[in-house]
């Protein structure tokens, strides 16, 4: 997923490069913390924003709980689509705004989904539509890469580059490497080889490094209360995780759904 004025990046719309995204990624242990914190939060309803090639709401699907994930690149879309416990999600091609009317329990967005959002009017554009996705008492759980680590510095060939090899596509490198620092925005490219027929891809991202406080105040003024900021267990002391609840509380009705 990328920023909604200039489209999904390439990585995620490209379907060979969708295909072997998986590969890429590995295991996704950083999942786990956030399947944890949906039972902690008791959601049976998550909402799943920028949900890429399906990982974490599949694996929510198949715990049983009532899945919406959307993401605009559909050929990411149709990988999830393909994955078990599949048919149990709302896929949505879209943004957080193409979900409503929604009343979820739970929303997230994992990974960088938070950094793609490139303005503030695109930034506040989302924390709204997500609030009013939310059952009142909802929350939003979501991370962002703490500026001050300087993530990008690691971002060079040299440090990055993995190859994997495919069941479709057989072997393929992937490394990152950065283009451009410009205060809070940061521009790099993902280059992927296939070894099979030598196809090079370049696929260009933009994420902004937004502080701590400057994701607070947005937060708060989208209309949440920010409960907690986590540390992410996969990386320890580099990221925040805001958790933010929508003021209200459920009808009784609700509630005993939701108990």
């Amino acid at each position: 997923m990328t920023s909604a004025a200039s489209g999904p990046d390439a990585i995620f719309a490209d379907a060979r490069l969708a295909a072997v995204y998986d590969a890429f990624e590995g295991d996704r242990d950083d999942l786990a913390a956030y399947a944890a914190m949906a039972e902690e939060f008791r959601a049976s309803h998550i909402l799943d924003i920028g949900c890429g090639t399906g990982a974490f709401a599949t694996s929510m699907a198949r715990r049983g709980l009532r899945v919406t994930a959307a993401d605009p690149a559909e050929a990411s879309l149709t990988v999830a689509q393909g994955k078990p416990g599949a048919a149990a999600v709302r896929w949505v091609h879209g943004t957080a705004q193409d979900v409503l009317p929604l009343q979820a329990d739970l929303a997230f967005m994992t990974a960088n989904v938070a950094q793609v959002f490139l303005t503030d009017a695109e930034w506040m554009s989302c924390l709204h539509a997500i609030r009013a996705a939310l059952r009142p008492g909802g929350r939003l759980v979501f991370e962002s890469r703490d500026p001050r680590r300087r993530a990008w510095e690691d971002w060079t060939r040299a440090r990055t580059h993995r190859l994997v090899r495919t069941a479709a596509e057989g072997e393929a490198d992937r490394w990152e490497q950065l283009r451009s620092v410009d205060g809070e925005f940061v521009t790099f490219e993902t280059v992927t080889v296939f070894r099979r027929d030598g196809e090079r891809i370049d696929s260009s991202s933009t994420l902004r490094f937004r502080s701590r406080e400057a994701l607070a105040e947005t937060v708060e003024r989208a209309g949440f209360t920010v409960e907690e900021v986590r540390d992410a267990p996969d990386r320890p002391g580099r990221e925040f995780v805001f958790v933010a609840r929508r003021p209200g509380e459920s009808s009784p009705g609700e509630r005993n759904a939701h108990d």
